[in-house]
């Protein structure tokens, strides 16, 4: 006997196919559903690994904005994954306004201190002027064309009002180009010149202090994975080839046809009424790399250590070699909580020189980190870290790359293209082949909750067209 049950397929294990699949299987039609996950785990770019005596996340770590607005905060609070300061009240209600928070200390390459106050004053100076980008939103033409553009025309301005002494201006540039290097970890890319200006102020930031999961971000995937029907995911099965608009058979359902027909790299040939692609676009690179020390070299309520190097200037273009200075943009470190027995930092670098690093060995990055530890803390006895732990999302098969930002020459419109079905005509069967994940989610992109929401999005669109058709019920087996 025929199946006239909906087929679905979702192509990538993500946490925007997870929501997808989730969404589906509630639905009363029930359909027939497979998540073709091309590597052994799910979870796409959520990744937490137990290491150094703790869990370590080498993909998302934060949510973004924890509030009642946010799913993935909503979900993790459900699940009982979140602490009770994650969840307080005051906690939701912080609004950062997107903006990472101040550093704990600025350490620069030689060896000495920032004084919190110029790191304020050059913080309130960046972060105004990235704010002010909103102006620009839904104007009909922008001044120039990108965000890093227009950020340095404005610096210039402000910087020739400058009164002090040369060495004091080199520092506040310096510690500028420092902030342009976290902007750059922030939108993934590896220039601000990169970024599109117009629809840079579309990105909505949700209120709430940023929060980790104690446990491990990969726990909310995984407790979404174990929602899902036995059987219904399937690991190592990478696709080739997506057919649309046929009208394909299989052995199983004599007298069926179905309109799409995914082609795996295994050969293996699977017929569907509907298939959901989140794979990531493959845009932008932002790594971690992890270093493990025995003993803590920094204070005790330290949180976050900027990295300044002297020498640079966002205002000045240096062609450097990337063997030679690929770790002048690692913005600095963020000290974890301390693990049951090592203390641990974790260093954040995007662009091309992240993509670099991951060309290196281990020890080849040990060695640089340390030497760059050295000379900012100006010790150059510091122990060397123990071990290395890094992310190598570029490299990785199946994702080459961290996340998407809006770059120049596109709009949000095109991340609305980039969500638009297929056929996307209106003619034959409809729905055929749909897409989610974070960079088609035009104002929640490159976050978790882009991803989730992008996945629902795609679940109620397929819902909707099925309660459409309850004149038509699809008969039960």
């Amino acid at each position: 006997m025929a199946s006239r049950d909906p087929r679905v397929l979702v192509v990538g294990g993500g946490i925007a196919g997870l929501g997808a699949a989730q969404r589906l299987c509630g639905h009363p039609a029930a359909p027939h559903l497979r998540v073709l996950e091309a590597t052994a785990r799910a979870g796409g770019r959520i990744r937490s690994e137990r290491c150094f005596g703790g869990v370590v996340e080498l993909g998302a770590h934060w949510i973004h904005g924890p509030s009642q607005g946010n799913p993935v905060f909503q979900l993790a609070a459900e699940f009982g994954l979140l602490g009770e300061k994650e969840l307080s009240e005051e906690n939701q209600l912080v609004e950062t306004g997107g903006h990472v928070a101040l550093p704990s200390m600025s350490c620069t390459s030689s060896g000495t201190c920032v004084s919190l106050e110029l790191v304020t004053e050059m913080a309130s100076l960046f972060y105004g002027l990235i704010d002010r980008t909103r102006e620009f939103l839904n104007a009909p033409e922008t001044p120039v064309a990108s965000v890093g553009e227009f950020l340095k025309k404005e610096l210039s301005q402000q910087v020739a009002n400058w009164t002090e002494d040369e060495d004091t201006k080199k520092l506040k540039l310096a510690v500028l180009n420092s902030f342009f290097n976290i902007e750059c970890c922030v939108s993934g890319t590896h220039s601000m010149d990169l970024v599109a200006l117009a629809p840079f102020g579309e990105y909505t930031v949700l209120p709430g202090l940023d929060c980790t999961l104690a446990g491990g971000y990969q726990g909310l995937t995984n407790c979404i994975l174990a929602s899902l029907p036995k059987d219904s995911m399937v690991f190592d099965k990478p696709v080739k080839t997506i057919h649309w608009n046929g009208s394909f058979q299989e052995a199983a359902f004599p007298g069926e046809t179905f309109p799409v027909l995914v082609e795996c790299e295994d050969g293996t040939r699977l017929p569907a009424h509907h298939v959901i692609v989140t794979v990531p676009l493959g845009f932008g690179t932002n790594n971690k790399i992890f270093l493990e020390f025995e003993e803590p070299f920094w204070e005790p309520d330290c949180q976050f250590i900027q990295v300044v190097w002297e020498d640079t200037s966002p205002l000045q273009d240096t062609a450097l070699s990337l063997q030679d200075t690929w770790f002048k943009k690692l913005i600095g470190f963020v000290v974890l909580p301390p693990f049951a027995s090592s203390h641990v930092l974790c260093g954040f670098i995007a662009g091309l020189e992240s993509e670099f690093m991951e060309t290196l060995s281990d020890e080849e990055v040990l060695l640089s980190l340390t030497q760059v530890l050295r000379r900012v803390t100006g010790n150059p006895q510091l122990p060397a870290a123990k071990s290395v732990l890094r992310s190598r999302w570029h490299s990785a098969p199946y994702t080459q790359g961290s996340y998407s930002y809006v770059a120049v020459g596109s709009t949000g419109d095109d991340l609305d293209l980039l969500a638009q079905p297929l056929p996307a005509d209106g003619t034959g069967t409809q729905l055929q082949i749909l897409f989610a994940g974070e960079a088609t989610h035009r104002t929640f992109y490159s976050t978790t909750h882009g991803a989730l929401l992008s996945g629902w999005r795609e679940a109620d669109r397929l819902i909707g067209l099925w309660d459409s058709q309850v004149q038509q019920p699809w008969p039960r087996l």
